[in-house]
């Protein structure tokens, strides 16, 4: 890996790390298409630079994460089925899913699909009015309740498969349960915190001693850039949910997922 592979692999992450199409999947999909091999270190590097995107949240939101007990509780009891389920499976992620091109594209599909029906048929009673939601679902981040927390952990814990996205999955769990979508968008944004914290550090753990110091040197400059980008792809998401659904994202899932099928399976 060079350095313009990992400022093209940083911008990828930054931008798509909090949108619910999958960073995991399209830093996976970019890799093949930089036709970068396979490696320990390339797999780190794309587990590793996912925290310098979720950094950009913490620097936006550490009041709300930090200066609220009631939060932070929630946020670490929903981090909690993810640490059990990454822990257990962490070898069979690496690897047999990282880097499966066949998995990702059919978890971005199946995704895509998810995603449109359920915004279409299951979910009407948060449909977009005039460019606001319903208020009935309109609860504030400290009214999330424990046991929501816990099932927005247990949606979160299913994107260990790549492709899924992690922020699709807790979207549509906490939507499901009747939050709104600014709510449950930004409490993703906070779960995203200790999740990419404790994948980074047990995968740092478990690999950095086998890492040289010029595969240090690409990894920090992934991680810088994909934080810089993420600042900018926070700010525009937030201003997007306001006034759209996330039938977008499920129709580009879907055709990313077509267009990488022809392309690479054979």
């Amino acid at each position: 890996m060079t350095i313009l592979h990992s400022i093209i692999l940083g911008i990828v992450e930054g931008i798509t790390e909090f949108l619910p199409i999958s960073s995991t999947g399209h830093l996976i999909l970019t890799a093949k298409l930089l036709h970068l091999p396979e490696t320990n270190f390339n797999k780190s590097f794309e587990i590793i630079i996912q925290l310098g995107a979720i950094l950009a949240v913490l620097v936006i939101y550490w009041k709300k994460l930090f200066l609220n007990k009631e939060t932070f509780k929630k946020v670490a009891l929903a981090f909690i089925p993810t640490a059990i389920i990454g822990l257990t499976l962490y070898k069979i992620i690496k690897s047999y899913l990282l880097g499966s091109t066949t998995v990702v594209l059919w978890s971005l599909l199946i995704g895509g699909i998810i995603i449109i029906i359920f915004e279409k048929f299951y979910l009407p009673c948060t449909a977009l009015v005039q460019g606001h939601e319903n208020s009935e679902t309109n609860l504030a981040l400290e009214k999330i309740t424990y046991k929501q927390a816990l099932l927005i952990g247990l949606f979160q814990s299913i994107a260990i498969i790549p492709g899924v996205s992690r922020s699709a999955a807790t979207i549509i769990g906490g939507l499901s349960l009747g939050l709104n979508r600014k709510t449950i968008v930004e409490f993703s944004f906070l779960l995203a915190i200790p999740t990419m914290a404790a994948a980074t550090g047990l995968d740092l753990i478990k690999n950095a001693s086998s890492f040289s110091s010029s595969e240090f040197g690409i990894l920090s400059i992934g991680f810088v850039t994909a934080f810089l980008v993420a600042i900018l792809a926070v700010n525009w998401f937030l201003k997007f949910i306001t006034k759209h659904t996330f039938i977008t994202f499920g129709i580009y899932r879907i055709a990313i997922a077509i267009l990488f099928f022809i392309l690479f399976i054979k």
